[in-house]
């Protein structure tokens, strides 16, 4: 169960963003927030689930099915 708390929720929406080709501008403007915003949150290890959330929708990819697989692949070891 330990190796949950190494996933950095940041990172990984990182990593969508830049794989999906979008602008942090682009998706600061969908998140009514400053880019700046932005790169602060891909910083972040956890994040809050509403944002979690919101970046989901903008996103088009469900971060929480992520971290559920991340969970079930460490419970299975």
């Amino acid at each position: 169960m330990n190796d949950v708390y190494k996933i950095h929720v940041g990172e990984l929406i990182k990593i969508t963003v830049k794989a999906k080709g979008i602008k942090v501008s682009w998706l600061a403007n969908q998140l009514h927030c400053h880019r700046n915003n932005i790169y602060k949150i891909y910083e972040k290890q956890w994040i809050d689930t509403h944002i979690l959330m919101q970046l989901s929708r903008c996103l088009n990819h469900d971060f929480f099915m992520d971290l559920s697989k991340c969970l079930h692949e460490t419970q299975d070891e």
